[in-house]
């Protein structure tokens, strides 16, 4: 495989320069022939999907994995939907803002460029293939999409789709490459191609992205698990609170911005807590909660040091009562994942030590930990929610998936004049 390998990743290098080159126009008309051809083939994707899925069933596959995986027609609307979003967003590529006039006379600008070849690895979701390859191309760039086997059929026949639509468009077809056999001994040989790919970008389980950090000489950005908190304060609104844990809990328990703990303030904790574990339980969340919690809620199971770090991506919450904002925020410090981090709190005060000492990607006062997600935050969508620092941080839409260019205008200035011809 290697051999071939190499020719596919060189083929989508090679395609970089025209899609980098594409005017807006064209790469928007793509996104909107793939969101034309989506909906024209609902019954092929979702047929693909169901074998995905009944092979999953029959090796006993978690629900969450499950669910992360199942395209239905909803979804499908969604990504079509997303498509035109996408295509619908201004052009990142080629904005020329003005940056410096120095004393020689020269003017300076930063232009945005694509970042050249992205490599896409990720499990279970079929999504990726649709929302990270639009991504890509609206923002210049080429990418190679190896997803997980679970989602093998799934994803060859949305890589087939991109095809169709690339060839249509008289587009080279190598700009976006689904890699549907594609060992994990590929994977790692692909890691040490930085001649042909410039990025790679994980995302899926905490050992996918630490394995793939350990073995890339391709500069990795990280998309870690999501340990998301809700700190409910002692001032906080209690049917806001309600609202905020259960939207954040229940909505969609194995996405990696739902909650996965929960703090409460020790002075509200007697009447607060037990009305939240009742509204809990009728949705069939397991708790698992500190001493204290336990004497306050009925049948909670006793919390264990390795829950308060862990994320569960189902319906199992961990729940702690803090004496205070300074408990909560250190609780946070130790065991969270710079994800998404909530506080519910009528005291401005403590609403901003919350933002200002809480570092998460996203921070959020009075709001669900599901508002941190590209398309709720206004990025049309993302290629994933980064909880690392370099170089971007929280979701990654268009601009994170550029780089700027330093352009400097001049009229023959040079910087030493004493060495110009006489």
């Amino acid at each position: 495989m290697s051999d071939n390998l190499r020719q596919l990743v060189s083929a989508t290098r090679a395609a970089a320069p025209t899609v980098a080159t594409l005017n807006s126009a064209k790469r928007n008309a793509i996104l909107l022939a793939m969101a034309e051809i989506i909906d024209q083939q609902h019954a092929l994707l979702l047929a693909h999907n169901e074998r995905d899925l009944e092979a999953a069933r029959e090796r006993g596959v978690a629900v969450a994995m499950l669910d992360r995986l199942a395209v239905n027609p909803e979804r499908l609307q969604a990504l079509a939907s997303s498509l035109r979003q996408v295509a619908a967003l201004p052009d990142p590529i080629g904005g020329r803002r003005p940056f410096s006039k120095p004393g020689s006379g020269i003017v300076v600008y930063k232009q945005r460029i694509p970042l050249g070849v992205i490599l896409m690895i990720y499990e279970a979701r079929p999504n990726v293939a649709v929302d990270a390859a639009a991504l890509c191309l609206k923002s210049g760039n080429t990418i190679l999409l190896r997803g997980g086997s679970e989602a093998r059929h799934s994803n060859a026949a949305i890589g087939a789709l991109w095809q169709q639509v690339l060839k249509q468009q008289q587009v080279p077809p190598a700009a976006i490459t689904v890699l549907t056999e594609c060992s994990h001994d590929d994977v790692n040989t692909m890691l040490q191609w930085d001649d042909l790919i410039d990025l790679v970008i994980p995302r899926g389980g905490e050992k996918l992205i630490r394995s793939v950090a350990a073995n890339s000489r391709i500069p990795v950005i990280r998309h870690y698990q999501g340990v998301c908190h809700l700190f409910v304060d002692e001032s906080a609104e209690p049917d806001m609170a309600i609202d905020l844990l259960i939207d954040g809990k229940c909505s969609r328990p194995a996405v990696c911005n739902a909650l996965e703990s929960l703090l409460v303030h020790a002075n509200i904790a007697n009447d607060w807590l037990p009305r939240a574990a009742s509204a809990l339980r009728s949705r069939q969340v397991e708790l698992r909660g500190c001493p204290r919690t336990q004497a306050l809620v009925n049948d909670c199971l006793a919390a264990s040091e390795a829950d308060w770090a862990t994320e569960y991506l189902e319906r199992i919450i961990s729940i702690r009562v803090v004496d205070d904002l300074d408990q909560a925020i250190a609780h946070i410090r130790q065991y969270g994942s710079q994800h998404s981090e909530v506080i519910c709190t009528s005291n401005d005060s403590n609403a901003e030590r919350f933002l200002n000492e809480v570092d998460a990607s996203v921070v959020l006062v009075n709001a669900s930990s599901r508002f941190n997600d590209g398309g709720e935050l206004g990025l049309g969508a993302e290629i994933g929610i980064a909880t690392t620092k370099l170089h971007a941080y929280g979701p990654m839409g268009l601009d994170s998936l550029t780089a700027e260019k330093y352009v400097v205008m001049g009229h023959g200035e040079v910087r030493h004049p004493d060495s110009r011809r006489r």
